[in-house]
């Protein structure tokens, strides 16, 4: 590999996409309490939206209960109609003082749909990565007809990042069968 091709860059931009996904997996609803599962919640406060993160504290005691604590009481009702508004199917329960949310087991087809949902987010982040594939390899034959890299620079640094290509749509596919099999969990 030349010392003029550097791919640390793709590489650091391919481990995003990975975490981005992963991350998205994290606010799919299983069977059990995850607090990233409130994660895209956003809470109107304070005459903006705010990440439910910002206005209440998120704690999971239970396999199957998280608990919403406002770090001001009176963003509460808020709080609750954000949760109740989401796509996520909870029913919260207000005390006056804390949100408590009882996760439900899942119905067959709503797993169903969740994997499909993880599906699509695992192929965006296969098509993020590819995308970066096409920017490096876009770069490197710019720095062979440049006359800066050899032939062989440039072909070694195309096979590279063919392996970096393959090594992290591999992780992603690992991640999903993982979403996967946590989703048919019963």
């Amino acid at each position: 590999m030349s010392d003029v091709i550097d791919l640390s860059d793709a590489e650091r931009r391919m481990k995003g996409a990975l975490e981005a996904v992963k991350h998205q997996f994290a606010t799919i609803r299983t069977g059990r309490a995850n607090p990233a599962l409130l994660d895209r919640i956003e809470v109107e406060a304070y005459g903006t939206r705010m990440p439910i993160k910002s206005v209440a504290s998120i704690g999971a005691p239970e396999p199957r209960l998280l608990t919403v604590t406002p770090y001001d009481p009176n963003s509460l009702k808020a709080i609750e109609r954000a949760i109740r508004d989401s796509d996520l199917g909870l029913n919260p329960q207000n005390d006056g003082k804390i949100i408590r949310l009882p996760i439900p087991e899942l119905t067959e087809e709503r797993r169903r749909e969740l994997i499909r949902l993880a599906r699509h987010m695992a192929e965006e982040g296969r098509v993020s990565v590819r995308n970066v594939r096409r920017d490096e390899m876009h770069d490197i034959q710019q720095l062979r007809r440049e006359g800066e890299i050899s032939e062989d620079d440039e072909r070694r640094a195309e096979a590279e990042l063919q392996r970096l290509t393959n090594d992290y749509v591999k992780r992603i596919d690992e991640a999903l069968a993982e979403k996967e099999a946590e989703l048919m969990e019963v």
